[in-house]
């Protein structure tokens, strides 16, 4: 897959950019600077790749804008090698962020179209994430897989599930939108024999989660 110069040049200026919108972690940077965006976007947009937006994707579903997605990446406080689950595959582009960062990524998918294609998208990319498909809200229960150190939500919980906060490890962190058409950004630390330390780090919009969850304003 072609990565021109210029593709390579607008990653390094979109980096600059996240620098001065508060992304300080230089493994979460590289990352970025290192995954083409445009090879998980329609090719009749990828002049638009590198801009600070959300794009659409197939299924009515949004790829995030990387200011987003690196302000996720960030708030999970990666170490290479932990086992992270992330709910909604979408286009792939968090995925690839998350294997760049050493992580053992378990990522599920709703929309079949979209599974189907990124599945396949991120195998020829050689990412050796590990796709499902499946309905996100009941996370991954089989015991080969959870307990999970990270847990990234990549789309927009009316609250926070609990089927995914019982397969967070102790001391782990949940990152997630919370809210109904708008949400919040939230990092959940789940602390053993104690309430989970729940942190806010502003507003966001995110397509909503689809499966066995309820929406105030359905």
């Amino acid at each position: 897959m072609l990565d021109s110069y210029k593709q390579q040049g607008q990653r390094i200026q979109m980096c600059r950019a996240l620098r001065t919108k508060g992304i300080t972690d230089e493994a979460v940077l590289a990352a970025m600077e290192k995954v083409p965006r445009h090879w998980f976007l329609d090719p009749t947009l990828v002049e638009i790749a590198y801009d600070d937006q959300a794009i659409p994707i197939l299924c009515d579903q949004t790829i995030s804008q990387p200011s987003t997605v690196a302000s996720q990446s960030q708030l999970l406080c990666l170490k290479p090698g932990m086992k992270v689950l992330e709910i909604g595959t979408g286009s792939g582009y968090q995925t690839a962020i998350l294997c760049e960062l050493g992580a053992k990524v378990f990522s599920i998918e709703r929309q079949k179209g979209l599974f189907d294609k990124t599945k396949l998208l991120l195998r020829e990319l050689h990412y050796t994430a590990k796709c499902f498909l499946g309905d996100g809200y009941k996370g991954l229960t089989e015991v080969d897989y959870a307990p999970f150190d990270r847990i990234i939500i990549t789309c927009g919980a009316p609250y926070i599930p609990q089927p995914l906060m019982d397969q967070l490890k102790p001391d782990g962190i949940m990152v997630i939108p919370v809210g109904d058409e708008q949400q919040e950004m939230l990092r959940i630390t789940k602390r053993p024999g104690d309430e989970p330390l729940v942190e806010h780090f502003g507003n966001c919009r995110f397509v909503p989660m689809l499966g066995n969850v309820q929406y105030k304003y359905q």
